[in-house]
């Protein structure tokens, strides 16, 4: 892998539906709106991301964005072990760098519907972006979440004529918010606070379309307070084309 560098250039978009169900469980984006999906890639051991990780605080609050924060664990030898960062979701990004022909992995880093990336630290950029995302047109593949018994997860995906292209369908859990006294480390005494701290992500299954095609997340692939989100992308971290997420009522 190239070695990453201290800077970032990331986006990431997708169209999203954010349904509340269930008792515990906050409100998130209007139930059926399309929403631009960002992803950002950022590290507690990394002294640049902070003003990105506060953008990415501001865009949770928003309707209109589904946002993710993937922590990253290339940082962890310079003195800080990001508690949040895992192999997962830093295998997430390198995959991303050789989608989008990138020539190295860097932090801050958003991404946005899968195709396009900018570092994250400017307001007025990101709002180009996201407007950019919003207006690119494609086709909206949006699952619906619903809370099943036992505390588990049911996905329906809307009906699509079958054909050659499948799609991956990705879950991911996430911590609504997460405060952290950093010790040592380029933010050595500093208490970063990350929203939307994602804890896993996982390439659950493949779906070449079809009528009535749904399927359940257990009890067990979820841990107790996390939220949900579930997106709809093309093979080898292509264009998200659909998402949704159940946001469990914020905690510390």
């Amino acid at each position: 892998m190239p070695r990453p560098r201290r800077r970032s250039l990331v986006r990431a978009t997708l169209a999203a539906v954010v349904v509340t169900v269930g008792a515990g469980f906050g409100a998130g984006a209007a139930s059926g709106q399309n929403a631009v999906v960002v992803e950002l890639f950022t590290s507690q051991g990394c002294s640049s991301c902070p003003p990105a990780d506060r953008n990415l605080a501001r865009l949770v609050k928003r309707p209109d964005v589904l946002a993710l924060s993937f922590h990253v664990d290339y940082w962890d030898y310079i003195g800080w072990k990001d508690p949040f960062a895992s192999p997962a979701t830093t295998a997430r990004q390198h995959g991303y760098a050789q989608a989008l022909k990138q020539r190295y992995v860097y932090t801050p880093e958003m991404v946005f519907d899968g195709q396009a990336h900018d570092p994250g630290t400017s307001v007025a950029k990101l709002e180009k972006l996201i407007a950019a995302a919003a207006a690119r047109p494609h086709v909206r593949l949006n699952p619906v979440l619903a809370l099943a018994p036992a505390d588990a997860v049911r996905v329906t995906l809307p009906d699509m004529p079958r054909g050659e292209r499948s799609h991956d369908i990705w879950v991911v859990t996430y911590d609504a918010r997460r405060v952290t006294p950093v010790a040592r480390g380029e933010n050595g005494g500093a208490t970063l606070e990350n929203h939307n701290v994602v804890r896993s992500v996982e390439r659950y299954t493949t779906w070449a379309g079809g009528s009535g095609v749904g399927f359940v997340v257990p009890a067990d692939r979820i841990a107790a307070g996390r939220s949900v989100a579930v997106l709809v992308q093309l093979p080898d971290l292509g264009a998200i084309l659909g998402a949704a997420k159940i946001d469990r009522t914020p905690t510390n």
